[in-house]
């Protein structure tokens, strides 16, 4: 049974994202490449990676540039704030690319890039902090305190980037807000977008349309001819 992770319920039909975790250095960029895909923190999945996994990633690093990609519908608040802050502290420029969602914890770990890219047809989403609780209300209360708290350090964080008012973005938190790639520079959450590297082969709708030009053409020229008085 998969677990409800969004408000937005086609968001949670879709199908998990595997994990993938791996540091690469790309020796012709002089780059340490590190990738992110897949729930962040301990997940009742059972496949996830944490903030060691990164840690001990970012602590391999040799090089002055690190490009950070992420893939992923989010995981444990305080793991995403923990490697946010890793990402902030590392002493190498660090680039982070959204591959195709970085939600939750995902988008928390984003603002820690020195700038983050979003590709083409990705998105960025940001919400409330939320958790499972049980006692009296006064173990309710407590839980109900800590990710008020929460919630304001996470308000923080994105404004940090945003170009707008607090009080918009306490709503948009709220709310649970997504943003296409090209939404998410408008508000100055994200950087730029970086378009898909061009393809030599020929678009497949406008092939296809190719062909049907030329049985359209085919046939209005039989209909012509065969319309022609003997």
């Amino acid at each position: 049974m998969k677990m409800r992770r969004f408000k937005n319920e086609k968001i949670n039909k879709l199908p998990e994202i595997q994990k993938v975790f791996k540091n690469e250095l790309i020796e012709n960029e002089a780059v340490s490449k590190i990738t992110i895909y897949g729930d962040i923190g301990e997940s009742w999945a059972g496949n996830f990676i944490t903030e060691t996994d990164i840690e001990q990633a970012l602590r391999e690093v040799t090089t002055d540039k690190v490009h950070v990609h992420i893939n992923s519908y989010g995981g444990d608040v305080f793991v995403g704030l923990a490697v946010r802050n890793q990402l902030k502290d590392h002493p190498a420029e660090v680039t982070v690319f959204i591959d195709g969602v970085g939600a939750s914890a995902a988008s928390i770990i984003a603002m820690g890039a020195d700038k983050l890219i979003m590709n083409t047809g990705s998105v960025l989403m940001i919400h409330e902090a939320s958790t499972f609780a049980y006692g009296n209300k006064s173990d309710i209360q407590k839980t109900m305190n800590a990710l008020e708290a929460i919630d304001k350090s996470l308000v923080d964080i994105y404004m940090a980037r945003y170009k707008g008012e607090r009080e918009e973005m306490e709503t948009m938190l709220k709310n649970e807000t997504w943003f296409t790639a090209d939404e998410a520079v408008d508000i100055g959450l994200a950087d730029e977008v970086r378009e898909g590297k061009s393809s030599d082969t020929e678009d497949p709708e406008e092939y296809k349309n190719s062909i049907l030009e030329r049985f359209r053409s085919k046939n209005k020229q039989t209909v012509a001819a065969s319309a022609k008085p003997n």
